[in-house]
């Protein structure tokens, strides 16, 4: 009995181990999508648009499309790998979630100056927009490098 209960923990835990690699794929095709799509064929922009946008099947999509349930995997997984491709030369996306990363410490940043003014701690703004200059400048000089 303790082996069974063991069994069905370990499968639920790799089931939701799936599920989550599944949604952290989706996540991320559609953040690729959303900056490279347009550089897809029409036909793969379509697919990928109805696969992960609108969450159909590969077989709901062959119905419209009227191609065979394999024609649109072919296609779908040629698309993501020219999607992985673009990001991989150009790195827009990982660009992006970076400066999205550095600008959430900004705001953190003045919140912790809002809080020295209130409390009358003038001493640490300095040190505050120091950070924030120099992470403003280093988002500047990574939009001036090229791959």
């Amino acid at each position: 009995m303790y082996y069974k209960i063991q069994s069905v923990k370990f499968i639920a835990l790799h089931l939701i181990d799936m599920v989550i690699l599944m949604f952290e794929k989706a996540v991320k095709m559609g953040l690729l999508f959303d900056f490279y799509g347009k550089l897809l064929s029409d036909r793969q922009y379509t697919i990928i648009e109805m696969y992960y946008i609108h969450d159909l099947s590969l077989s709901e999509i062959g119905e419209q499309l009227n191609i065979s349930r394999q024609g649109v995997h072919d296609i779908l997984k040629r698309a993501e790998k020219r999607l992985l491709n673009y990001e991989e030369k150009l790195g827009l996306v990982k660009k992006f979630l970076d400066d999205k990363d550095k600008i959430k410490v900004i705001l953190k940043q003045l919140n912790l100056i809002k809080d020295d003014l209130k409390l009358g701690r003038l001493e640490n703004i300095n040190s505050h927009v120091i950070d924030i200059e120099n992470i403003a400048l280093d988002i500047l000089d990574n939009d001036q490098e090229v791959k």
